[in-house]
């Protein structure tokens, strides 16, 4: 994530409670943080809409990916 803020011009995040709008992490820094990770871990992420709603904080974020990864 902060890979994505920093190249935007943004500060860094650093409270995971933070909501994302407050810490300015839009659905485009989601979108790319998800290419980066997929790239990284060499396979596609699934996505479930449901818990994407539910995503209010950094932490929210941080938590999706985590467990994005380990179900792909």
């Amino acid at each position: 994530m902060n890979t994505v803020m920093t190249k935007r011009g943004r500060p860094t995040l650093t409270d995971e409670a933070q909501g994302t709008r407050e810490a300015g992490f839009r659905s485009l820094d989601f979108s790319e943080t998800a290419l980066r990770i997929e790239t990284r871990i060499g396979r596609e992420l699934s996505f479930d809409a449901a818990s994407m709603r539910r995503i209010e904080t950094v932490r929210d974020v941080l938590d999706f990916f985590e467990d994005a990864t380990r179900a792909a």
